[in-house]
């Protein structure tokens, strides 16, 4: 039993990492209905920066993680303007393709500038373990995580329902013809989101590194993915969706390990994905719109 409560605390934990990640899918998908494939790379380059802050400037963790949000923020920002601004009024295929154009590039553009070979995340913080009963343990990192993320969490939930740009993101999700003939900045509100998405995943991007003393080029790729699979699970567009769906995929990985069967932890993700999508198309807590076409 106690092996069971501290393999639910691990999954919590990865869970947390997957929910940061995947507010940043369901925000750009509830905004302008882009799934921005490259979103799992910024989490890539958060992990680089944060690298770079803690043991080439010397920087704390706080600091590291803050500085991973504003660079990550602005990666995001520049990556909407360059690749999905001019393509806002195409076909939806044609936006997703340039998404995951921008997810190579910049995999591949960081595995020529730093090799994609696995690197240590040398960190001395968080190592002490701390006992919760018995034999059950948590330890600084984890603390960490589940400190950040509710404390982001908290602060998004505000920001979209309770400041004036949280009000014009969900007047543009609603229509966003609608909410420019109202006076609304639609460019800046769409900026904003992505901004706000990809600076989530820069956070996430250092914790992981930090958790797991690795990172890499080509990390973002499956942890990608499984939020990807976090956010339609929860139902893409759903904010409180993407937190569930993060801590069930994260929960379910870990009792797939706990069981004997960790070859099969990624395929039993994806096999929900495919569960999901046949059952329940809409997720957990998405509608079900009709669109005219």
């Amino acid at each position: 039993m106690e092996l069971l409560i501290q393999q639910l605390v691990n999954g919590v934990a990865l869970g947390s990492i997957y929910a940061l990640v995947a507010l940043g899918y369901t925000m750009v998908y509830g905004t302008i209905k882009l799934i921005n494939f490259a979103h799992g790379d910024v989490y890539m380059m958060g992990a680089f920066v944060g690298f770079y802050a803690m043991n080439g400037l010397g920087l704390n963790i706080f600091l590291s993680l803050l500085l991973a949000m504003v660079s990550c923020a602005v990666l995001g920002v520049v990556i909407e303007r360059v690749a999905y601004k001019p393509l806002r009024r195409s076909t939806r295929v044609a936006a997703l393709i340039t998404a995951i154009g921008v997810s190579f590039l910049l995999e591949n553009v960081m595995s020529y500038l730093f090799g994609a070979e696995i690197r240590p995340f040398p960190s001395d913080f968080g190592t002490t373990n701390y006992t919760l009963f018995g034999n059950v343990t948590i330890n600084g990192k984890q603390i960490l995580i589940f400190a950040t993320t509710v404390i982001l969490m908290a602060l998004l939930q505000f920001i979209v329902h309770y400041t004036k740009m949280g009000k014009a993101m969900r007047a543009v999700a609603v229509d966003e013809d609608a909410a420019q003939l109202m006076g609304i900045d639609v460019d800046q509100v769409i900026s904003f989101t992505f901004a706000l998405g990809s600076s989530l995943a820069g956070i996430a991007g250092v914790l992981v590194a930090l958790y797991y003393n690795t990172y890499s080029a080509t990390m973002g790729i499956v942890p990608g993915l499984k939020a990807f699979v976090a956010a339609v699970l929860g139902g893409i567009g759903s904010i409180p969706g993407a937190m569930i769906g993060g801590y069930v995929i994260g929960l379910l990985e870990t009792l797939v390990s706990y069981l004997g069967f960790s070859p099969y932890k990624d395929g039993v993700v994806y096999f929900l994905l495919f569960v999901i999508l046949l059952v329940l198309p809409a997720g957990l807590f998405g509608k079900n719109v009709k669109e005219k076409v």
